[in-house]
């Protein structure tokens, strides 16, 4: 377990800050967003859960007023993208991944109709850096191929991307104003890097131009989650 934050002033929820529920069982999931209380309003579902009760946990949630952003990166057929995105829709969730490649954005911004729910593209994960892609068969770097999928974005009419910290600038300055740049891999100062290839700070994510970070394990592995998100929350204050 990490060690317990220390005092902070925030005693209220940022709507900018996205908990992972990234355990292994409802069970768990359910009992971390008890401990955080209202220090969270924002919580996103993976694969993780995906694999159990991650849809009841999610309508769960937003019985409970909660934001929900599903982080399940659909990648198939156009057909099959398009026919899970308009059930998906209808569950009143409101973030949902796809993988950044033009047939699949394309067919999820079809198939959420005109719901509420703002489909993201994955640019390209955060634990992988440019020697994993040129193992993979990539030519481009991750910013490169970042770059090339924020524009194949903006065409196929997504609401944002899923980009690191270190591309956040780049997301906005491409994508204007309004579109939605979320970076997981953020880890604030006090806590471990773990898997995070291009981790930053809550605080210089934002400034980089992020609409909202993810963090997962230096909030729900410490002591006192509240206590952590509470003061993940004041540093996103700064920004």
């Amino acid at each position: 377990m990490a060690a317990a934050a220390p005092a902070h002033v925030l005693t209220r929820a940022d709507p900018r800050l996205i908990v992972a529920l990234d355990l292994p069982t409802a069970a768990e999931a359910r009992a971390m967003v008890e401990a955080l209380g209202d220090s969270v309003s924002f919580y996103k579902v993976g694969l993780e859960l995906f694999a159990s009760d991650g849809m009841a946990l999610a309508r769960e949630l937003k019985d409970q007023g909660k934001q929900v952003f599903l982080d399940w990166k659909l990648h198939d057929i156009g057909t099959t993208v398009q026919r899970a995105a308009a059930v998906l829709a209808g569950s009143g969730c409101d973030f949902l991944t796809v993988h950044g490649e033009p047939q699949v954005m394309a067919s999820a911004v079809r198939g959420r109709g005109a719901s509420g729910l703002k489909i993201l593209a994955v640019t390209v994960l955060t634990s992988l850096n440019d020697e994993d892609l040129a193992e993979m068969g990539y030519a481009e770097g991750a910013r490169a191929l970042v770059e090339r999928r924020i524009h194949q974005a903006i065409a196929a009419g997504v609401d944002g991307v899923v980009a690191s910290p270190h591309e956040a600038e780049l997301a906005r300055r491409l994508g204007g104003r309004d579109f939605l740049v979320v970076t997981p891999g953020v880890r604030p100062s006090w806590s471990a890097k773990n898997d995070q290839a291009r981790a930053a700070t809550p605080l210089d994510t934002l400034k980089a131009g992020a609409s909202h970070i993810v963090c997962g394990r230096p909030i729900t592995a410490a002591n006192d989650p509240q206590a952590a998100a509470l003061r993940v929350a004041a540093e996103m204050a700064g920004a």
